[in-house]
C-alpha cells in the first residue's frame, strides 16, 4: 500500500510541474449594489430552530443560494454560490449585525463556490479555475481578475470546491471524485491540493477523499481538519460521513476502498485493507452531508463549547421515505488529543420530521471577531448570525 500512495504522489507531482500562464483580465466593471430584500424574512421558519438555552439566531443577510463565506479584516463577507454564476459581498456599515448593502462582484462563473481572503486579495473558485481579484477593498467600481489557475477537472459532479489558506500560507483546494464510487485513473481525483498564492507548485496534499466541502485548521495545532461526504447507494444507515485529520502531506484516508474506517467498499474494498488508511477522527451521521467546519475561538459561547469543531450538516438527499433525512442541522464534535470524544448536536429544526421535509439547509459557518457564529442557508438564500446572551 505504501507503493501505491507513493505512485499516486509521483503522479500527482508529474502532472503539476507545469504551471499555467496567468492571464489578467484587462477589462474593469463596477459592482452592482443591492439593498433590496436583504432582511426579508418570507419563507424563514427560525422559530422551528432548536438550540441550547442562551443562545438566539436571527437573519444577517438575504443571498440566493449563499454557500461558502470568507470575512476580511475590514469586516467585508464575500459569500460564494453553487446553484448560480455570482460571487456577492456584504457589508455591515452601521454594526447592528445586519447587511446593509450587498454587492454582486462577478457573475457568469461557472458553480463559483469557493471563496478565501489573503493579503487585501479575494480568491474565487469555479470548477476548473482559479481567480485573483487583487486589491478587491480599494474600489468596488474598477474590480479587475487575474486567472492564476486553470487545469483543475472540468466534471461537474463533485466539481464545486471550498478553498482556503492555510497557516503555511498555501492555497488548500479540493477536487471531488467524478462518480459515487470510482477508481480514477487521475490522481488529482478524490484529492486535496495545495499551491502557492499564484496559482505555483501545485501538489497533492491528501488523498483518498472523495468529497470535502469544508476543512480548517485547529487553532493550536495548526493540524487540518476536514470532513469528507461518505458514498451513497450502500443502504440507509451506512457508510458514515467523517470528520479527519491531515496531521502531515501524502496521506490517503480511504476512498474508494475503505468507508469511516472499518467498512470495506463492496466494489473495491478487495484491493486494499482498511487498516492501511488513516481512520477518521469522528465518524459522522450517515448521509448527513457534513460540508463548513470550524473552530470556536470566540469568547462569546459558554466555556464548555470553547474550541469544539462547529459542523454545517447539509442533509441527506436520497434516504428512503421511511428511514427519514438525516443531517440538516448544525453539530459539534470535542476533539482530545487529535480524537474526537463527543459529537451533539447543536442546532435542530430545518428538517421537520414529521414530514420529512427541510425547509433550510445549512452550508458554512463562520465566527466573527466578537464571538457570534454565522451560518449560510443555501436552500432559502440566507445567512443568520447566532449569539449568546446568557
Amino acid at each position: 500500500m505504501k507503493d501505491f500512495i507513493l505512485l499516486l504522489s509521483l503522479a500527482a507531482l508529474i502532472a503539476s510541474c507545469s504551471t499555467p500562464s496567468a492571464e489578467e483580465s484587462m477589462e474593469t466593471w463596477a459592482a452592482t449594489e443591492e439593498t433590496q430584500d436583504l432582511q426579508d424574512m418570507t419563507d424563514l421558519e427560525l422559530d422551528r430552530l432548536v438550540l441550547p438555552e442562551g443562545f438566539n439566531i436571527e437573519l444577517y443577510a438575504r443571498v440566493k443560494n449563499a454557500r461558502s463565506m470568507a470575512m476580511s479584516p475590514s469586516g467585508v463577507l464575500y459569500v460564494g454560490n453553487r446553484g448560480g454564476d455570482k460571487v456577492f459581498a456584504l457589508k455591515d456599515a452601521d454594526g447592528d449585525y445586519k447587511a446593509d448593502v450587498r454587492y454582486v462582484l462577478d457573475s457568469g462563473l461557472r458553480m463559483p463556490n469557493g471563496v478565501a481572503f489573503k493579503d487585501g486579495d479575494l480568491y474565487g473558485a469555479e470548477v476548473s479555475k482559479l481567480w485573483k481579484y487583487a486589491s478587491i477593498e480599494d474600489d468596488f467600481t474598477s474590480i479587475s481578475k487575474e486567472l492564476i489557475y486553470d487545469d483543475y477537472p472540468s466534471d461537474g459532479h463533485h466539481g464545486w470546491k471550498f478553498i482556503d489558506f492555510g497557516p503555511d500560507g498555501k492555497l488548500y483546494v479540493p477536487v471531488g471524485a467524478p462518480c459515487n464510487i470510482c477508481e480514477s485513473k487521475d490522481s488529482v481525483y478524490a484529492s486535496i491540493t495545495r499551491m502557492n498564492p499564484d496559482g505555483s507548485d501545485r501538489e497533492v496534499f491528501a488523498s483518498g477523499v472523495r468529497n470535502t466541502v469544508g476543512f480548517t485548521w485547529h487553532p493550536e495545532t495548526d493540524v487540518m481538519y476536514f470532513t469528507d461526504n461518505g458514498r451513497d447507494m450502500m443502504g440507509d444507515d451506512i457508510p458514515p460521513c467523517e470528520l479527519n485529520r491531515a496531521t502531515e502531506a501524502g496521506l490517503h484516508f480511504g476512498y474508494p476502498y475503505c468507508h469511516g474506517g472499518d467498512i470495506a467498499d463492496p466494489e473495491f474494498g478487495d484491493k486494499y485493507p482498511c487498516e492501511d488508511f488513516v481512520k477518521p477522527v469522528q465518524k459522522l451521521g450517515p448521509h448527513v452531508a457534513p460540508l463548513g467546519i470550524k473552530f470556536n475561538t470566540g469568547n462569546m459561547f459558554p466555556a464548555e463549547y470553547n474550541q469544539l469543531a462547529f459542523i454545517a450538516e447539509h442533509g441527506s438527499w436520497n434516504r428512503s421515505q421511511e428511514a427519514g433525512h438525516t443531517g440538516h442541522k448544525i453539530t459539534t464534535v470535542k476533539i482530545e488529543n487529535g480524537e474526537g470524544v463527543a459529537y451533539e448536536d447543536f442546532i435542530t429544526g430545518f428538517l421537520n420530521e414529521e414530514t420529512n421535509k427541510a425547509w433550510g439547509r445549512p452550508v458554512a459557518v463562520l465566527f466573527l471577531e466578537d464571538g457570534s457564529m454565522l451560518i449560510s442557508d443555501d436552500l432559502r438564500g440566507a445567512i443568520y448570525r447566532v449569539s449568546y446572551s446568557g
